[in-house]
């Protein structure tokens, strides 16, 4: 029996007061994990394999039928153009899936790559039809998931639209940030300014200015990558 471990649900800093220019710092709720048994049983269904890291296992614009279940490592789902410029738009890890998007049998999205050693189960849009039919319960998560990603699209959107990209920035830190032992908030994930900068839409120059000058002004610290927040964010920078 293949084990799912479930992924633990992130904490956000409090969000900083309405304006009309700024963004929301708490991100919608997320799709709870399915129980691992449900979990262990779709997986039981496919090929397992693992991959090394900076694999790609999806294309973009590619036709495929298979649902990527995520039994151990993480995976990276973006978007890039033919000059090599990247979004982010999420990452996933234990217990989660990838590849629901053209169960339709439409091309793919976005692609996805494996950012640390990972273990999948691939499993067929068949055995996914087969499964989702036996299995209500996985019917009404996948229909929750895919409501949450267009939510999580549209407050991306939105921040693109309406927000200057130190506010993008503010947005992602709290997001990603949870309360550190010794007080104030950490950032768990450890991001280059390259990483931030293709997951707010912005050039690495200006999220090096941006952490600068917070680092400056003492809200923030960077030690080996590690991003600590020492007090709560400026509304406006």
């Amino acid at each position: 029996m293949v084990l799912i471990r479930r992924v633990a649900a992130r904490a956000s800093i409090p969000g900083q007061p309405e304006a009309t220019t700024s963004v929301t710092t708490t991100p919608a709720p997320g799709t709870p994990p399915l129980a691992d048994a449900t979990l262990a049983q779709i997986a039981a269904g496919g090929v397992t394999r693992s991959f090394p890291r900076n694999t790609v296992l999806i294309h973009d614009g590619d036709v495929g039928d298979s649902l990527y279940i995520i039994i151990a490592g993480r995976v990276k789902v973006y978007a890039s153009n033919e000059e090599g410029k990247e979004v982010v738009i999420d990452f996933h890890g234990p217990g989660e899936y990838v590849g629901e998007m053209s169960l339709d049998g439409a091309p793919r999205s976005a692609s996805v790559v494996t950012t640390e050693p990972t273990t999948c189960a691939i499993v067929n849009r068949a055995q996914v039809r087969d499964f989702l039919l036996s299995h209500p319960d996985f019917a009404l998560h996948l229909v929750e998931k895919l409501i949450h990603r267009v939510r999580v699209a549209t407050e991306n959107v939105k921040s693109l639209a309406l927000s200057d990209v130190y506010g993008r920035l503010v947005r992602l830190l709290n997001t990603l940030a949870q309360p550190a032992d010794s007080g104030g908030w950490v950032v768990p994930e450890k991001l280059t300014q390259q990483e931030i900068a293709a997951r707010v839409g912005a050039s690495r120059d200006m999220i090096g200015k941006l952490v600068k000058d917070l680092t400056a002004g003492g809200y923030l610290s960077v030690e080996d990558r590690t991003i600590t927040i020492h007090r709560k964010l400026p509304l406006g920078w």
